[in-house]
């Protein structure tokens, strides 16, 4: 698991949009990968999916703040 995908909100926040936006790729893709390991049968470990999923969760809540302040 890579670290960087790991980041708490009050990290998230310091970043641009830009580096929002390819954080959610990077983690988009490890979602992929996760999906494909375990269809072919590889072991995964079930708090992978957590993970990721809450990670992407919390970027496109950071991403959501980010976009209402910057409207007002």
């Amino acid at each position: 698991a890579d670290g960087a995908l790991t980041m708490n909100a009050k990290e998230l926040r310091a970043k641009s949009a830009a580096d929002l936006q390819d954080e959610l790729l990077k983690l988009r893709k490890e979602q992929f990968s996760i999906r494909m390991q375990s269809a072919t049968g590889q072991t995964v470990k079930p708090s992978e999916y957590g993970r990721v999923r809450k990670s992407i969760a919390r970027l496109k809540t950071v991403m959501g703040e980010k976009l209402v302040s910057e409207k007002k």
